[in-house]
């Protein structure tokens, strides 16, 4: 695509170069208001249509997938692919408040990561309701107090996120979509140096993340375990010689100072948030299932069981195991794999699967996160 003369040349004044961006910003103006009265054209028509057209979600995972997907063919620069997945989903994010309001359950006060995932997730335009718990988020998706949760399930350090995995096993909430979001600790305090710092109130996963920066930089001081990385926050702003791991938005959102950046032990720290919803997304050619099952208690049942997915070419992505609760020593499996439910290698995978298990329960196939 070839760009407008004179834009990279050394001819045009700055003046000039801003009056171009002027009328452009005129005209990008018109666009997106264009585009949001197709997407209200789009909510009336659901409203006017039967009952079942009526209630079909807003938030459509494999459409918006495809829709980045094609804009990320088309870009040539010089925003970066990053830039523009930025900028449309704040123009989706508007764009589906239009033609429905949409609310948003998160685990944690604000400013928690589970925050950020949500809002990296549905834009700013969306309502967002915070719980202090996970067990919480599900019951307001359950009780359509919110439209879709976000709650976190696994970290590249830590592992997987027990609370979220034990509620699965009482809800009828589905997996509807998946963020992996970059996790960059900070110390943050009232005090104004490392020294005068005697207790950290830290999350369990945020205290499992920095363990060995704590270790050598604060061996002495008193760890206290804080619900969320945002409430271990609040607790700091309360004590001056405390200090908390969090991210940056929790310095701004509750006036602490950084002390130490990027103190997770792991540069490539990462989590996997998950999106829960009562809808069942389409397929897309590029899915994720996960699945949640229990085996018989003896010898090789387990294995037995997960052969069907080697005889069947599908992909296993991640296996937990969690206690049932109710017997000892007796465990449920929680298992992704790549693929759709309804593709016919996976399809006959389960068809397996359920024949060599005590039950089986498909927690949701949707988009695989890029």
């Amino acid at each position: 695509m070839k760009r407008n003369n004179g834009i990279n040349g050394l001819n045009t004044s700055i003046p000039e170069l801003r009056r171009k961006i002027d009328e452009l910003d005129v005209t990008l103006l018109q666009l997106l208001n264009q585009r949001a009265e197709l997407a209200l054209a789009i909510g009336k028509l659901k409203a006017s249509q039967s009952d079942s057209d009526a209630d079909a979600p807003i938030y459509v995972p494999e459409r918006e997938k495809a829709v980045l997907a094609r804009l990320m063919e088309y870009n040539q620069g010089p925003l970066d692919q990053t830039s523009v997945r930025a900028i449309y989903r704040e123009i989706i994010s508007a764009c589906r408040a239009l033609e429905k309001p949409l609310s948003v359950a998160y685990y944690g006060p604000p400013a928690t990561y589970t925050h950020i995932a949500a809002m990296s997730k549905f834009g700013a335009s969306a309502h967002f309701m915070p719980c202090s718990t996970i067990r919480e988020v599900f019951q307001a998706v359950e009780t359509a107090q919110a439209n879709y949760g976000v709650v976190p399930v696994e970290n590249s350090t830590a592992g997987a996120v027990e609370n979220t995995l034990d509620v699965f096993s009482t809800t009828d909430a589905r997996i509807c979509s998946e963020i992996y979001v970059p996790i960059h600790h900070n110390l943050l305090s009232k005090a104004d140096a490392l020294s005068g710092v005697r207790k950290v109130f830290a999350h369990p996963q945020a205290f499992a993340q920095c363990r060995q920066w704590l270790a050598t930089h604060l061996p002495h001081a008193e760890v206290v375990e804080a619900l969320s990385t945002a409430a271990g926050a609040q607790q700091a702003t309360e004590d001056p010689t405390s200090a908390t791991i969090a991210s940056r938005a929790a310095a701004e959102e509750y006036g602490l100072n950084v002390l130490f950046e990027n103190i997770e032990d792991n540069p490539r720290n990462r989590t996997r948030f998950i999106v829960i919803g009562m809808n069942r997304p389409e397929r897309t050619g590029h899915d994720k299932t996960t699945l949640m099952l229990s085996v018989r208690h003896e010898a090789g049942a387990l294995m037995s069981a997960l052969s069907a997915f080697q005889r069947h070419g599908v992909n296993m992505t991640m296996i937990e195991s969690r206690p049932t609760k109710q017997t000892p020593w007796e465990y449920v499996f929680f298992i992704d794999v790549q693929g759709y439910v309804t593709d016919p290698p996976l399809s006959a995978a389960i068809t397996d699967l359920e024949h060599a298990a005590l039950f089986v329960k498909t927690l949701g196939s949707f988009p695989e996160a890029d």
